[in-house]
């Protein structure tokens, strides 16, 4: 039977990091697009690597189930990329909470009932999410836990709670990571982890639109303020994923990985930190 790496998003980091971690199994890209999905699997095809294509509304509970039912006719669902998303600039704030917090909530909810014992999954959040203040103990265990059908009618994500797209953003970023720290226990009883990488501004076209839209003057200070001093690569991010996909991160799940070149760093700490 054939083993399964399902790659839900493909932009240039969840496209990494299938080459990194897809070569011998099967590669299924899954997009809302269907041309963005071929054009991803034919670069991968073209490099050697079995791949085929599918579409999927992340932020549809019908769609994502049928996109686990699709993988796992394949074979054993072995791998997860959920990268899949969108960010400040380029949604409303409905929008970006459906499509990033719903959305992850459901697609986490499908996997984790097909996921392969010995499987593992990786979902790209934001270092956005460390950026946010912290939340009560009683907001945190409601992303981390309420039913995703129920998530976006807590009362703290309501209109007129949400300041704007960034924090919308932030919110969703922060309830990734916790929703998958609460995975993690529900995949562990399958045998399988599942871990987030919160990235730094990573060149990628999403992160050009980010740089050139009404926040992109900020960005830059954090670039050039950051320890790193630099934009990071969809490859480094790659490095990090391959290793908590692989055998390597066998003792690693319910985690969240920042990397992000020390930006959140100077932000507590440094030439960052809000005056």
């Amino acid at each position: 039977m054939a083993e399964v790496v399902v790659l839900v998003g493909a932009g240039a980091i969840g496209l990494a990091i299938a080459r990194r971690v897809g070569a011998g199994q099967h590669v299924l890209v899954a997009d809302l697009r269907r041309d963005t999905a071929e054009t991803a699997a034919e670069s991968l095809r073209d490099a050697g690597f079995t791949a085929s294509t599918t579409t999927v509304d992340v932020a549809a509970r019908a769609s994502v189930e049928a996109l686990a039912a699709t993988a796992a006719a394949l074979g054993e669902v072995t791998g997860l990329i959920h990268a899949a998303g969108v960010s400040p600039s380029q949604a409303p704030v409905d929008v970006i909470l459906r499509v990033d917090l719903y959305g992850t909530a459901l697609v986490l909810e499908a996997f984790g009932n097909v996921i392969a014992k010995d499987g593992s999954g990786v979902v790209i959040a934001s270092q956005s999410g460390h950026r946010l203040g912290a939340l009560t103990a009683e907001q945190d265990a409601a992303l981390a836990l309420t039913p995703a059908e129920a998530l976006l009618d807590l009362p703290f994500l309501q209109p007129a709670e949400i300041r704007d797209t960034l924090h919308a953003y932030q919110v969703s970023k922060r309830g990734n990571a916790l929703r998958v720290m609460a995975e993690a226990v529900r995949w562990g009883k399958r045998g399988a982890r599942i871990n987030t990488i919160s990235p730094g501004i990573v060149i990628t076209p999403l992160a050009r639109d980010e740089l050139s839209g009404p926040r992109g003057e900020g960005y830059r200070r954090m670039l050039e303020l950051s320890p790193a001093g630099r934009a990071g690569t969809p490859d480094e991010v790659a490095t990090v994923a391959a290793l908590l996909l692989g055998r390597d991160g066998a003792f690693i799940t319910g985690s969240d990985f920042l990397m992000d070149g020390g930006v959140t760093a100077s932000w507590r700490f440094g030439d960052l930190a809000p005056k």
